[in-house]
């Protein structure tokens, strides 16, 4: 995975968390942003780590997002990684 497939992947992420209302508003509540901040970050790194954190952190969300994208929760986690400034060998 690119660092740019990493960002892609969290904007796709936030674009679907913001599909589930009831997942966005807990979202929004733990990361302490309003609707207007997070339009501003959004393609930030810190962003798109605190998106793909919160998919992480919910087995069964993170388990929709993936069937709804055919994606594998690993690479999840890859784009996470170097979203927060890891390698991309790593």
């Amino acid at each position: 995975m690119t660092p740019e497939a990493a960002e892609i992947l969290a904007l796709e992420a936030l674009g679907w968390l913001a599909g589930d209302e009831e997942a966005f508003a807990r979202f929004l509540a733990l990361s302490g942003v309003d609707a207007a901040g997070l339009r501003q970050a959004a393609g930030s790194p810190e962003t798109g780590a605190a998106v793909l954190d919160f998919l992480l952190s919910d087995e069964a969300l993170l388990l929709r997002f993936c069937g709804d994208r055919d994606a594998e929760p690993g690479a999840i986690q890859r784009a996470r990684h170097l979203l927060a400034g890891g390698r991309s060998d790593a």
